[in-house]
């Protein structure tokens, strides 16, 4: 009986070092490889423009005034320390009365009727950061961000097209569109 118990403990510390060493050394020195071969992909994706960093490709971020495409709203003004959702349930008085002021707001904005504001325009994502927008609300924003800039409307849906991905793995999500990236490739049409 004590064979057995010095053998199985003596099997059971060879697996307590084999796996110290594979998750507690290998593994940590893989992601770390890892992380220095994307470089930037890393580090949050940042976006570069005139050698300034003016946002991330991961994070969302308020665009004030009619010539930018809008992100969706967030539920904490875009702080990316205060990632989360507001909370509030889909029955919840506050959140309707919210999501119906935004879709009046944004129905003003964008010249039509409430109920043609599609969802992402009046709703924050679980994250209260996520950079994109359906085509939908890019397409409805379209026509002010032409009068806003000067450029025409065939040229701004271009730049929606073109910046429109697909679903993650062809079958998750829904396609969207990087607000950033988008606002950006208008400041570059406009000069």
């Amino acid at each position: 009986m004590l064979t057995d118990l010095a053998r199985q403990s003596w099997a059971g510390l060879r697996a307590l070092l084999v796996l110290t060493v594979v998750l507690g050394v290998g593994y940590p020195l893989v992601v770390w490889g890892a992380g220095q071969l994307l470089g930037d992909q890393a580090a949050g994706q940042p976006v570069h423009r005139d050698g300034e960093i003016v946002g991330s490709r991961l994070l969302g971020q308020a665009f004030q005034g009619e010539e930018w495409f809008h992100s969706r709203p967030s539920a904490n003004d875009y702080d990316s320390l205060a990632s989360a959702p507001s909370n509030l349930g889909p029955s919840s008085p506050d959140l309707l009365a919210l999501i119906e002021q935004r879709r009046s707001a944004v129905a003003d904005m964008e010249s039509v009727d409430g109920p043609d504001v599609p969802p992402d325009a009046v709703t924050s994502s679980a994250s209260g950061l996520d950079p994109h927008i359906s085509a939908e609300y890019a397409a409805l924003q379209t026509p002010r961000v032409a009068r806003a800039t000067g450029l025409s409307p065939e040229e701004i849906t271009g730049l929606v097209r073109e910046h429109t991905t697909g679903r993650a793995l062809g079958f998750l999500g829904e396609p969207g569109v990087n607000v950033l990236e988008l606002n950006l490739a208008v400041l570059a049409q406009r000069s």
